[in-house]
């Protein structure tokens, strides 16, 4: 069984590791013995863990955190109500070290012209996008500098942002308010985003969102059509590493493959 998304519901510097443990297990929707089964541990050394009657060893806290998917930052929290220091750092984003990693998330975002795509951070942000998010926008009437002050979920749920030029745009608006409110339970800046936004009731979405969304934009000449998924940075080792995700918007049929290549093939023939 897999566990469900992760999400803190209360501050966790004040309990034990143990308790910690117990509560992100049942967050996860996990008996014990799959906890175990997943972590690769016994279910009897879960128990004597979670009621303090044994200490977990920092290879053993790291197999069950990693086994719940918890968010490193997080994971910071366990090792250190364990009595061990902190695992995780969190670079600044023009540190030397994430020189390798905007070089990186650079190429992708090239890579992936003419689909529009962005980097997001944790608060959705938009951090980084390429050319043909820019053009997309453009096309749209939408003025913004996609490499920063924009937001994403700010962007989709107020007036006058992408959101109105969705031909789905209830369904996907319900996609990302779940998304967001979720990650704002452990993001109170996420969360003061969200209560600010005006008047937005959310549509009742109890599952998991899908990995991949059909977006619907309604443009000048009829419909452009993506296929809305996202990418993350697999095993990281840095908390602002894994705060980035970048977006993708693929076409999803031929007419709006070729609107966006002839756009950006325009925009690459002026700019050379």
């Amino acid at each position: 069984m897999s566990p469900k998304p992760f999400h803190s519901t209360s501050p966790v510097a004040c309990t034990s590791a143990g308790e910690q443990l117990r509560r992100l297990r049942r967050q996860a929707g996990l008996s014990q013995l799959e906890l175990a089964l997943l972590a690769g541990v016994s279910q009897r050394h879960l128990s004597c863990v979670e009621t303090a009657r044994a200490k977990a060893s920092p290879s053993t806290l790291h197999a069950l955190l990693s086994a719940l998917d918890v968010p490193l930052e997080h994971c910071n929290d366990v090792f250190l109500a364990a009595g061990f220091a902190p695992r995780y750092v969190a670079s600044a984003p023009d540190a030397p070290v994430m020189k390798m990693v905007h070089d990186a998330v650079d190429h992708i975002l090239q890579a992936n012209n003419p689909a529009p795509a962005i980097v997001i951070t944790s608060n959705w942000d938009i951090v980084a996008a390429n050319a043909s998010t820019g053009l997309l926008l453009a096309m749209l009437g939408i003025e913004a500098d996609t490499q920063s002050g924009l937001n994403l979920l700010d962007t989709l749920l107020r007036p006058g942002g992408l959101g109105d030029h969705l031909l789905n745009a209830n369904e996907i608006r319900a996609i990302a308010w779940q998304r967001a409110a979720r990650e704002a339970v452990s993001n109170p800046e996420l969360a003061r985003l969200l209560r600010e936004m005006p008047g937005f009731q959310p549509l009742p979405l109890n599952t998991t969102p899908p990995p991949v969304v059909l977006t619907r934009v309604r443009h000048e000449h009829g419909e452009l059509k993506f296929l809305s998924t996202f990418t993350t940075f697999g095993m990281p080792l840095d908390i602002t590493v894994e705060s980035l995700r970048i977006e993708h918007l693929i076409p999803a049929d031929r007419e709006t493959w070729e609107i966006m290549s002839a756009a950006f093939n325009e925009w690459a023939a002026k700019t050379k």
